[in-house]
């Protein structure tokens, strides 16, 4: 309800201490006056005048206020009519409503302003049958327009009234606009047509709505329609309230939060601590710099509102800070250029590792491929071998090559999955995985990533990583990799990740698939013997502080150095001698001493005697057989050894600390001759009268796996005839009972353990020439090769006919 000046409405006198009220007797009275035929009519903007209501006008036309001047002097009654657009400077008769209220002017003020402001009451409804004049104001001869009253006791009526005044009396009390005079006001109103008329008027309704509440003849039914337009003005009117009573409280709130962190930034200042509006804006001005897809501004930017609303002492609050830094220093879309240039690329890779042509070309192949297409997945490589072979540094010289940045993570050990996929922001410490944190680190998209040590992958209650590592390795998902923190996807697809592993038995079967294995073998002693004079000498040189003229190893001097004091597959051990003396050199120098010239004797002297064991041991003794086997740290010999004594049980015992395939080798063996004794000429009571003892030296190593089947044979056949094996000769093949021999791995590295110990001769299956082909020529030098595929061809080959002589 807008009730306005009250005074001003109802009083005639400015001193008046009470509004004038209408009463029964005064409205009827007003009733049965009767009206002019011809009314001047004046028209009303925004303003709807109910009989007996008492309201201000300010009148502006020309014509108004002609019409007010004149009948003013008179009998001071005019028509009042509403219009129906408010917009309408020079209404006619089409736009005003047909239906108006009798008025009669009580007093017309002149105000400071120039405008003319009466006071008018309203009398009696009457209708418009037809304009007569226009000019100077409108003039139309006009109708009674009668009212239809309920009865007096019709109690229905009566509760509208009262609802009225109810509802009516609480809009004045929950309205901050309405005076409180308006509820003794209408309190005290007897006539129930005054009331419908009061409420009516001062209600805060659209014309059109009052008019239409005018326009009804039965107060009855007016005072429903009045009742209905009340309620909703009641119902808005404490929405709004109740709205504005929320929006004051949050704001009381915000405002004693808001000068609660001003007090606490002030002492923080005082104490020397961080600004925090400081870092926000820091954070902002960061991110205008970055070049990033609009999906992760629109994150950065909620995440950075977020923040702004925290309180700074909140254990979230470093949790989020640490979130909208990832987000501004991870590398999105940054990437090196490629060096496309295939000849440095070969020549880097050369000049850092010599050998190893098996991965260069998958490198250049790589390099060639992204230079024709432009674009493409990164591959995703596996390099298998023995320890020292230089797969880790390999990864270096490759991010040389290709002009990327390097980047190197170890897994050996790594148990948790969250230290690849990282912590959901829920956690107090929470942060991201390893890969992004590396990525963050290296700023950039595209590095060369080192897995090191995927074998050594750990798993217990806290998850499995090798698992959320298929999602890192697959280039058909790495495109979109989900880190926990981050619960972001990020492109892995240009990465190119090299992992390192020493063996792929312990790999999950489903990791090892998604990678391109390539295996790096180990060297040869003509490979060692250039690794050391182009990377390993130089390098231990400039660490123990010499000049290149205070150290010299001749060819020779190194070959010593391998054959005596290494037995490996890389060339890790070997470093370390050099290492040795080249500290043993510096300690000459650092003493003011000459430095002895290096021989095997002066070597011999710093690095103690070489305890080297894979040697060739002779022929001498019968059932003593060499034997290749493959290790993780690279091949190696080892001898199998077979002794009979005299018994009725014809028992066969191993020794030596052999795993389930290994002895199976040896019972197939023995079979092989119980069934076949005619191919060494034996006789079967032999097998019956003696008890037979297998044993491979070196106890505590434990040792597993089919390739040592031929040599095992060649030893018991040694053993029962007392024939001599040829001497220098090593073996390596799995056998069957039906006599075949078949195809073995780890050839290379048995190859060169073969070398080193000293074997001039070497027993395959046939099927292994093709490893053989594989290995340079001059790396075979000083080596024969026999192939077979029956085991009675290794017994012609290994067995001479020579006797032992005990």
């Amino acid at each position: 309800m807008d009730f306005g000046d009250l005074r001003l409405k109802h009083g005639i006198d400015d001193d008046s201490d009470f509004i004038p009220l209408l009463s029964t007797e005064d409205e009827n009275n007003m009733l049965n006056e009767k009206i002019p035929a011809v009314l001047p009519i004046l028209p009303l903007r925004n303003t709807v005048l109910f009989p007996g209501v008492v309201i201000p006008i300010t009148v502006g036309r020309d014509k108004s206020i002609h019409l007010i001047k004149d009948y003013y002097k008179g009998d001071k009654t005019i028509g009042v009519v509403a219009q129906k657009s408010d917009s309408t400077e020079e209404p006619t008769g089409d736009d005003l409503y047909r239906v108006g209220t009798v008025a009669q002017i009580i007093k017309m003020l002149r105000m400071p302003d120039g405008n003319t402001t009466i006071i008018i009451q309203g009398k009696k409804r009457f209708k418009i049958d037809k304009y007569i004049q226009t000019d100077p104001y409108h003039k139309a001869m006009v109708s009674d327009f009668d009212e239809i009253k309920p009865e007096s006791n019709d109690k229905e009526f009566q509760a509208i009234i009262s609802n009225l005044k109810e509802t009516s009396t609480q809009i004045v009390k929950i309205s901050p606009n309405i005076p409180s005079d308006a509820s003794f006001a209408i309190n005290n109103i007897e006539s129930p047509t005054f009331l419908v008329n009061f409420i009516s008027s001062n209600m805060n309704a659209k014309t059109e709505d009052k008019q239409k509440m005018l326009e009804v003849p039965n107060l009855k039914e007016r005072s429903l329609l009045v009742l209905e337009y009340l309620n909703k003005e009641f119902q808005m009117l404490e929405l709004r309230n109740q709205i504005q009573n929320k929006t004051k409280m949050d704001l009381d709130r915000q405002q004693r939060e808001y000068f609660l962190n001003q007090q606490i930034k002030t002492i923080q200042e005082e104490l020397g601590g961080t600004n925090f509006e400081q870092e926000i804006q820091e954070f902002r001005e960061k991110a205008e710099k970055k070049k990033w897809s609009a999906e992760i501004k629109e994150l950065f930017d909620k995440q950075l509102s977020k923040l702004q609303r925290m309180n700074p002492n909140a254990a979230e609050y470093g949790i989020q800070t640490n979130y909208i830094e990832l987000l501004l220093e991870l590398p999105w879309d940054e990437m090196t250029k490629d060096n496309f240039d295939l000849k440095n690329a070969q020549q880097i890779l050369d000049e850092d590792h010599f050998g190893l042509e098996k991965v260069k070309d998958r490198i250049i192949e790589h390099l060639a491929v992204l230079k024709l297409k432009g674009d493409m997945k990164s591959p995703i490589i596996c390099l298998y071998g023995p320890p020292g072979v230089g797969k880790t540094s390999l990864g270096k010289s490759i991010a040389k090559a290709l002009n990327r940045k390097y980047v190197r993570m170890s897994l050996g050990g790594l148990k948790d999955e969250s230290e690849i996929r990282g912590h959901r922001k829920t956690y107090i410490g929470a942060m991201p995985g390893r890969i992004i944190q590396n990525l963050k680190k290296v700023q950039s998209s595209n590095p060369v990533f080192i897995l090191d040590e995927i074998d050594k992958v750990g798993a217990d209650y806290h998850g499995d990583p090798s698992s959320a590592l298929l999602e890192v390795l697959d280039p058909e998902q790495n495109a979109t990799f989900y880190d926990n923190f981050l619960e972001l996807d990020y492109d892995l697809s240009k990465v190119m990740f090299i992992a390192t592993c020493n063996n792929l038995n312990t790999i999950q079967p489903a990791l090892r698939d998604r990678m391109e294995i390539i295996e790096v073998n180990g060297y040869t002693v003509e490979e060692k013997l250039e690794i050391a004079k182009r990377h390993l000498i130089p390098k231990q040189v400039e660490e123990s502080g010499l000049k290149k003229s205070q150290l010299k190893l001749s060819d020779k001097l190194l070959e010593f150095l391998i054959e005596n004091y290494t037995a490996e597959s890389g060339v890790r051990n070997l470093e370390k001698k050099i290492g040795k003396i080249a500290r043993a050199a510096a300690v000459h120098i650092a003493r003011n001493e000459d430095i002895p010239k290096l021989t095997e004797e002066v070597i011999v002297k710093i690095l103690g005697p070489s305890h080297i064991k894979d040697k060739y041991q002779g022929n001498d003794i019968a059932g003593v057989v060499t034997g290749l086997a493959w290790t993780q740290v690279g091949g190696d010999i080892l001898f199998i050894e077979t002794s009979l004594s005299k018994s009725r049980a014809g028992k066969l015992t191993l020794t030596g600390n052999l795993g389930e395939v290994m002895k199976e080798s040896a019972t197939l063996a023995l079979e092989y001759l119980k069934a076949h004794p005619q191919v060494l000429g034996l006789n079967h009571d032999i097998f019956e009268e003696n008890n037979i003892h297998i044993h491979v030296p070196e106890g505590a190593t434990p040792k597993d796996g089919p390739s040592a089947g031929i040599a095992m044979l060649t030893s018991l056949a040694s053993a029962f005839t007392k024939r001599k094996v040829k001497r220098a000769l090593a073996m390596t093949g799995e056998i069957t009972l039906r006599g075949k021999v078949l195809p073995v791995g780890g050839i290379k590295e048995k190859i060169l353990a073969a070398k080193r110990a000293g074997i001039k001769e070497i027993i395959l299956c046939t099927d292994n020439k093709k490893d053989v082909d594989d290995i340079k020529a001059e790396y075979l030098k000083g080596l024969t090769f026999h192939y077979v595929n029956q085991m009675e061809e290794v017994l012609q080959l290994a067995l001479l006919k020579e006797k032992v002589k005990d």
